[in-house]
């Protein structure tokens, strides 16, 4: 199934519809939105479901299938009757109450354009799609998905109405078929061996193939043998537009089939007898109705007919409330003398209040339904409000009241955040285990709904399984439950959720069965999901299936379902001494504000870094104002991601005023803590992680965040620790514990750590660590972005080479030397560890590449460098005469001395032109310093190696290539290099790069931009005012090209005139910058003036 096709076209519909509606309404002086967007809803629902009955045969003619040789007139005519004709049946689906509906009926629908007419085109929805029942289900989601992403991205606690739009997901059918098979499907097979053969047809089916566990003695006191089919009640609580419920029915007609039941009356029977659905949402009931019957009819294409001609019952509903009940309602429904039919039906009304927030949450009393009845009964004749509300609230009461064998359902999502106070204390009431997530309540109250011995499917976010906020539902299901399985899919491996998710089910009793889990983690893609899984149920024996018992998730702190833990590794966290005995993990400092007390380091005065303090009294001493901070960042282990200084000038003054205010307010301290370990040599992480666990050795001189939180050891056992940090048990111990990927400070501690007596095995771990830091230091100050950077790998590799190719040969050697050892390194102390820890029947020493986590040498990247270094060279800020970083700010005096092989742009300014104009342009300045760098013999070879590796287009010569990457792409890498916050800042005139020249931030002053306008943008006017002369001589000689020609310059002519006056105003202003302030205050001082960061 395409379903980006499918949505695009729900999308493109529901626009359709809208616009088409509204201009409708004008014409008939209707103007009410909510009017127009229930028509556009209901004629869209409407048109599939016909197309869908079409498609299947179910009409007694065709509505669509001859739409482009039928008149409008017709076509129109023969949908409403067909709309009529279906009211008795569909009496909410195809209501002829709205006397407005067919008003609003635009007739544009029936052009050859509209939305109707791509509906019956093969080609954007297939036959054989259209024809099944999920359909409906998708199209009906997908017509509210610009809705449900507006209120989602709101971000705030969502109303009633608004629940649905954000809850609503369609289940896949894989994840369905896995749900019904092994929870109703599984029911039957326990209570009726003798019918095993069943399971031939239930793909995802999952046998228990555990061999020491005694299945039948286990389960003997639970299960019922003499139950028959028509006693099973199967119930889906958020049923939506009823998708598992359609299927039940599937498996219930196997059933059925394979008791001996006539087929023909099989339909009725699990519509009466087995599907029990509730929603809060009275549209997607309709849909749900819907479907029920489509599907009965697939089976009995009379089934509508006989169904109300012989009254059917189905028992799906709509939640109705009843907010609006008023005492003079209930008065006026049981008259005033009828005291004890007054408390009660008062009381029954009252248990609905706001039952469409709640919906299957809803608590319901006992309810004396033959009390009840007997006095509606006497009363169906009033006119009253309540009188027509009553049978609807019956039968809710009815379905609620019932106990359930099955029970299927994937709930919906909400963090306790975004639920409504009314929700929300409900939740806290009557489902504190769940308060965290809608979901969870959903949970609890299915295992309330559910027979003792019944059992129950999910899909919902995985993080109930790990999470400390779920610990108590987990407990919860530990003691009282059995997981029969559990299928944890891929991060994204469900498109329809914004988070990660896994299925399951469970048996409502503790029957101490091992459950079979299926961990798809690892298998990336949507479509990956169903095939590795039912490649797990074909053959146990995967590496990605296990068969657990929940009671070992007992012995791990929190109980996580780390159900891929062997049992020598949790018999190590549970015995072992804690990595907190030797080393203290730290929180780090929370500025509160970090766009006012964080900078890059490259954003700010060089000079005013603190680099390599022992402690906060020597920072304070120094008078300097920012100084190294551990902030965590992108995986990366043993040494690197130092991007930011924070600003503790005068031991964090500043920050703790800040602090101090903000905290007046609060009820809880927070932000300064741990000042004692402030500049210590530590060991830092990444708070939060999306791969696998980045640890790296700090030197002193750092404070760190809560995002890089840090543990602190002291001599030579910092480096036996970061080397356990870094080592592939470290991460497998904490995914145990703590599989979510936030790794905080007491998950660090609460390791399992051991030192060996043997010290030479100690020495050994402790070596191979300095060694490893010394290399991933040595590839991160290969690159400019390292505050130690000191020359290009090219340069430092060159030896006497004269080809930048040959160079970069050298580099990508030494690089893959680099990573090769690092590599075996990292797989020696596995090694040792594995060996310590006696895990060498669970675990491998082996490192993929993919977690190895120095830079491999590649060719563009490693040229745009080279380009980057060159133009860091033209501003000073590089020398071919020193190494490292040679002009970064200071107030001071530039010194032009120090650039003697290369010269450097005296006036800090490099322009960036089509053509070459200027002789100091860049692409001129980048051709001198390849001469310098590698020789004149080389040039053309060196520019043909380079434009060839950053990419040349067709039609393009070497030169060609370079100019347009320096006018179009080096300023949009830069960006990404600097992290939008850049040092070479590009002045342009606008959208036909007219003019354009960098400036290099450190060496601005008041002045640049009156030489920018007085030396170069002056010039180029002055270029194309002589250009335009000579067009218009050669418009004079007949030239059509020149005319053309000149149309294009004349732009170009006003966009740099109005440039220019831009520029003038603003170098009159003679603006100031302070470092300090940062990139992002700086820059936007020069508004128009500059390239927008994007």
């Amino acid at each position: 199934m395409n379903r980006n096709s499918i949505k695009r076209f729900a999308n493109d519909a529901r626009r359709e519809l809208l616009q088409k509606i509204e201009n409708k309404a004008k014409q008939i002086e209707i103007t009410d939105a909510a009017i127009i967007e229930e028509t556009a809803y209901k004629w869209f629902i409407r048109i599939i479901a016909l197309r869908f009955m079409e498609m299947n045969g179910l009409l007694p003619e065709k509505v669509f299938d001859n739409i482009n040789n039928s008149s409008k007139h017709t076509l129109k005519k023969t949908i409403f009757r067909n709309c009529d004709e279906l009211h008795p049946y569909f009496p909410s689906l195809f209501s002829k109450d709205e006397t407005y509906l067919k008003s609003l009926f635009p007739e544009e629908l029936l052009n050859e354009q509209s939305f109707i007419t791509k509906l019956t085109d093969p080609l954007i929805i297939p036959d054989e799609l259209m024809s099944r029942v999920e359909i409906i289900g998708w199209l009906y989601q997908y017509f509210f998905a610009e809705e449900k992403e507006h209120v989602i991205k709101a971000k705030k606690k969502y109303t009633t109405a608004e629940i649905p739009y954000a809850t609503q997901v369609f289940t896949p059918d894989w994840i369905v078929r896995y749900m019904v098979q092994n929870t109703l499907g599984r029911y039957w097979i326990e209570s009726h061996p003798e019918h095993r053969d069943l399971i031939a047809n239930w793909e995802f089916y999952i046998e228990n193939q555990d061999d020491e566990v005694r299945f039948e003695q286990n389960l003997e006191p639970y299960i019922d043998q003499k139950i028959r089919i028509e006693e099973i009640k199967c119930f889906d609580p958020a049923m939506g537009s009823g998708h598992i419920l359609v299927y039940m029915f599937d498996v219930l007609y196997e059933i059925y089939c394979r008791c001996g039941y006539n087929k023909q009356e099989i339909p009725r029977l699990i519509i009466e007898y087995n599907l029990y659905g509730v929603d809060i949402d009275d549209r997607v009931y309709d849909v749900a109705v819907f479907l029920l019957t489509m599907k009965a009819m697939q089976y009995d294409k009379n089934f509508l007919t006989t169904a109300v001609q012989d009254g059917l019952k189905m028992n799906l509903v709509s939640m109705q409330e009843t907010n609006h009940v008023t005492h003079e309602d209930i008065t006026c429904f049981v008259g005033e003398k009828n005291e004890r039919a007054f408390l009660e039906i008062e009381n029954f009304i009252n248990q609905y209040i706001n039952a469409k927030t709640f919906g299957s949450l809803l608590q319901i009393d006992s309810v004396d339904f033959d009390f009840l009845k007997q006095n509606y009964e006497g009363l169906r004749q009033s006119k009253t409000k309540l009188a027509k509300l009553m049978p609807a609230l019956l039968k809710q009461a009815q379905i609620f009241q019932n106990k359930y064998d099955v029970l299927v359902t994937n709930p919906p999502y909400i963090g306790n955040r975004y639920l409504n106070s009314d929700l929300s204390n409900y939740i806290e009431t009557f489902y504190p285990l769940g308060k965290k997530d809608l979901f969870a309540a959903f949970m609890l109250a299915g295992f309330k709904k559910v027979k003792k011995y019944g059992l129950l499917g999910f899909m919902t976010p995985y993080v109930w399984m790990f999470i400390s906020s779920f610990e108590g539902l987990r407990s919860h299901i530990m003691y009282k439950k059995d997981i029969s399985t559990l299928i944890q899919l891929e991060y994204s491996g469900f498109d329809g959720a914004t988070v990660p998710v896994c299925t399951f089910t469970l048996r409502n009793y503790k029957a101490g069965i091992p459950g079979q889990y299926i961990n798809l983690a690892e298998f990336k893609g949507v479509n990956n999901q169903p095939l590795k899984t039912l490649k797990a149920v074909k053959n146990p024996k995967v590496d990605y299936r296990y068969s657990v018992n929940a009671d070992i998730f007992k012995k791990i702190q929190g109980h996580p379902l780390s159900f891929w833990a062997g049992k020598q590794a949790i018999h190590v966290i549970e015995n072992a001494e804690k990595l907190e005995t030797i080393a203290k993990a730290r929180v780090g400092l929370q500025t509160s504000d970090n766009q006012r007390f964080l900078r890059l380091w490259h954003e700010v005065d060089f000079q005013k870094i603190g680099f390599g303090m022992k402690d906060r009294s020597e920072a304070r001493e120094s008078k300097l104002k920012w100084f190294p901070y551990n902030k965590g960042g992108e995986y990366r282990k043993w040494y690197g991601n130092q991007f930011y200084v924070v600003n503790w000038e005068d031991d964090g003054r500043e920050i703790r005023e800040f602090n101090t205010y903000l905290n007046a307010s609060r009820d809880s301290k927070i932000g300064i803590a741990n000042t004692e370990f402030y500049f210590k040599e530590s060991v830092t992480w990444s708070f939060v992680s999306s791969s696998y666990f980045g640890v790296r050795y700090s030197e002193k001189g750092f404070l760190f965040d809560t995002g890089g939180s840090s543990a602190f050891v002291d001599g030579e056992l910092i480096y036996y620790v970061t080397a356990f940090l870094c080592s592939k048990l470290a991460y497998e111990f904490l995914r145990i514990q703590n599989p979510t990927l936030n790794f905080q400070p007491g998950n660090i501690a609460n390791l399992p750590f051991v030192i060996p007596e043997d010290q030479a095995v100690v020495g050994e771990i402790i070596r191979l660590a300095k060694e490893n830091i010394a290399i991933s230091k040595n590839e991160w100050d290969s690159y400019e972005t390292s505050w130690d950077f000191r020359v290009h790998p090219l340069l430092k590799f060159k030896g006497e080479e004269k080809t930048i190719e040959r160079a970069f040969e050298n580099w990508k050697r030494h690089s893959q030397k680099m990573f090769s050892t690092l590599k075996l390194n990292e797989e020696k102390i596995n090694k040792l560890f594995i060996d310590i820890y006696d895990l060498g029947n669970e675990y491998t020493a082996e490192v993929k590449d993919e977690n190895v986590t120095v830079r491999q040498a590649n060719v563009e990247r490693e040229m745009k460098a080279f380009i980057s270094y060159a133009v860091g060279c033209m501003f000073g800020r590089y020398s071919l005469d020193e190494v490292g970083l040679v002009y970064v700010g200071g107030g001071g005096k530039f010194d032009e001395t120090r650039y003697k092989t290369y010269m450097v742009a005296d006036d800090n300014i490099v322009p960036i032109l089509s053509k070459g104009n200027f002789g100091n342009g860049i692409f001129t300045r980048f051709v001198e310093f390849i001469k310098i760098t590698f020789g004149e013999e080389t040039l053309t070879e060196n520019l043909e190696f380079i434009a060839s590796a950053i990419g040349v287009k067709k039609g393009e010569n070497p030169k060609d290539s370079l100019r347009r990457y320096f006018l179009q792409d080096f300023f949009k890498d830069h960006l990404k290099v600097y992290k939008k916050r850049p040092i070479y800042w590009l002045f342009t005139s606008g959208k036909h790069r007219v003019f354009n020249c960098l400036v290099y931030v450190h060496r601005y002053d008041a002045d640049t931009l009156a030489r920018i306008r007085d030396d170069y943008l002056h010039d180029q006017l002055g270029l194309l005012e002589r250009e335009k002369s000579s067009l218009h001589k050669m418009m004079d000689s007949g030239s059509v090209k020149a005319e053309k020609e000149l149309k294009v310059l004349k732009m170009k002519i006003e966009e740099l005139e109005k440039y220019n006056q831009q520029l003038h105003e603003l170098a009159e202003q003679q603006i100031e910058i302070d470092l300090d302030d940062g990139i992002v205050v700086n820059y936007g001082k020069f508004g128009g003036l500059v390239a927008q960061i994007k």
